[in-house]
């Protein structure tokens, strides 16, 4: 002990060790008191409240790594300074909570511990929904096990994280913020929550990002989780929803295509709806436009290359490049014959050259050609089929109002129901059937509209033609005529004209 540590005892050595008559005067006065006792004797310093052993006195000095405290009368103690840790160490004249843990009989001290009073104080102020930082000492099957100022704690697994916990290693010799949630003083200990705490934080951190977002401002975010329609991305404890179609310009038919979970992304807010707590989120709105340069690269008339992406009944869409994509319509594959389905012609994969029709900006469209490539059979039609010439053609489909011939691989006139035969003709089929080849006059051509009108009616009629070459269903027509004569009253639109006989082979 120092000659300051003999001082503050107040009492004196004469060759190193305690003068032996001092010492039994001091046993005889303490007799059968304990130390606790000898302080309640004589306390100048408040203690009410007070429990546990827990003693108040007074910083008299510091010396070093002893801080040296005062009880009043002649009670004198020393702290070790280590014992406040991180903490600032106290001030001559302050008070201090500490506990007695025994009396150096031979330095004439009362030997001091603040852990004892720091538990106490925390058991006097302990109460459910308090929160405390515990250091992870264990775990077992149920949970962790946690200390904090002293006390012994608990965490049940599912109180751990906001997320199902697999395993607790990683939680090992950790520090954690906790929520109290329940107090057993009589074993002396508190079950704790890491996850309400969690809950907590996300909670406040929600509410200040809610209010600080706004349309059209990027911001970055975390992948969390992916579903067939999207992403969902936590930008601040807020999650929003990248849609797949706002993933990419691209088509995107699968969202893991472009972002994992756990990816850093920068994106865009779209649309907030802050009564329904939702946000919706793009990706591609922060990447440049690939049709921004489009004008400059592809114009009416221009032969393109592409890959048809998707088919759809009314055409198909093939990209010319990543974000940018064009629409081949079904009647815009085959001159040469009728197309019912796009994939009669191109299918997924393909990769045709094709002929600009239009570029739409505003609407982000382009219209293409995949059967203008080539020559266009409707070019000189009106020198190949004058009009009044006569034509041969086979029957390609028959609609109500009239009958499509084709005369040469791409180019198809129509013989309207009027014009079938000089009688009337109730439907197209009693004359005129699918893959018949006929006969029939040219009566007019529009190029630019790819129509063509022809006329059996007018053929027929001409006197220097001979009917070669007719191969129409008259007989039909001869049977009905053989029925009406046997009528008083001639059915209506009967053949009561010319002698169809001449035209049968």
């Amino acid at each position: 002990m120092s000659t300051d540590r003999q001082e503050h005892g107040n009492f004196h050595r004469t060759d190193g060790k305690l003068d032996a008559e001092l010492q039994k005067e001091l046993d005889d006065a303490l007799g059968d008191m304990s130390i606790e006792d000898m302080l309640d004797a004589d306390r100048p310093v408040d203690t009410r409240g007070k429990a546990d052993g827990v003693r108040i006195g007074k910083v008299i000095d510091i010396q070093h790594d002893d801080i040296f405290v005062d009880f009043g009368g002649k009670s004198q103690g020393i702290l070790q300074a280590v014992q406040y840790a991180d903490e600032p160490l106290p001030e001559v004249g302050d008070t201090i909570e500490v506990t007695v843990e025994r009396y150096d009989a031979s330095e004439g001290l009362l030997i001091l511990s603040r852990e004892g009073a720091v538990v106490a104080a925390t058991w006097r102020t302990l109460k459910p929904g308090q929160i405390v930082e515990a250091f992870v000492t264990g775990a077992n099957t149920g949970g962790l096990e946690l200390k904090f100022n002293g006390i012994d704690g608990f965490m049940p697994m599912s109180m751990i994280d906001v997320a199902r916990t697999e395993g607790t290693s990683q939680y090992m010799n950790t520090k954690m913020m906790c929520e109290v949630v329940d107090i057993d003083r009589g074993r002396k200990s508190a079950t704790l929550s890491r996850r309400n705490v969690l809950e907590a934080e996300a909670a406040e951190m929600r509410e200040q990002t809610m209010a600080e977002l706004a349309e059209g401002k990027v911001v970055t975010g975390t992948v969390r989780s992916i579903m067939p329609y999207g992403a969902f991305v936590d930008i601040g404890g807020v999650d929003g929803l990248l849609h797949i179609s706002d993933m990419s310009y691209s088509r995107v038919e699968d969202p893991n295509d472009i972002v994992k979970t756990g990816q850093k992304v920068e994106v865009m807010i779209l649309k907030i709806d802050r009564e329904k707590d939702r946000i919706g989120l793009g990706l591609k709105q922060v990447q440049p436009d690939p049709w921004a340069g489009v004008a400059e690269k592809w114009a009416a008339d221009d032969i393109v290359g592409g890959r048809v992406t998707r088919l759809a009944d009314f055409g198909a869409f093939v990209e010319l490049e990543p974000g940018v994509e064009g629409l081949v319509p079904i009647s815009e594959m085959s001159f040469e014959k009728r197309i019912k389905h796009p994939s009669e012609v191109l299918a997924v994969g393909d990769t045709p050259q094709l002929r600009v029709l239009s570029v739409d900006l505003d609407r982000k469209r382009i219209s293409l050609s995949v059967k203008r490539v080539g020559a266009d059979p409707w070019v000189g039609a009106s020198v190949r089929w004058p009009e009044g010439s006569v034509v041969e053609g086979v029957v390609k489909r028959v609609e109500d109002f009239g009958a499509f011939v084709e005369l040469t691989a791409g180019v198809e006139g129509l013989v309207h129901i009027s014009e079938a035969s000089e009688n009337r003709v109730r439907h197209i089929s009693e004359v005129l059937k699918d893959g018949q080849l006929i006969k029939a006059k040219v009566q007019s051509v529009d190029e630019q509209q790819r129509r063509i009108s022809l006329s059996i009616k007018a053929l027929l009629a001409d006197p220097n033609f001979t009917g070669e070459g007719i191969e129409a269903d008259i007989h039909a027509h001869l049977q009905e005529s053989a029925s009406a004569k046997k009528r008083k009253t001639p059915l209506r639109g009967g053949l009561d004209g010319p002698d169809w006989s001449q035209f049968l082979k």
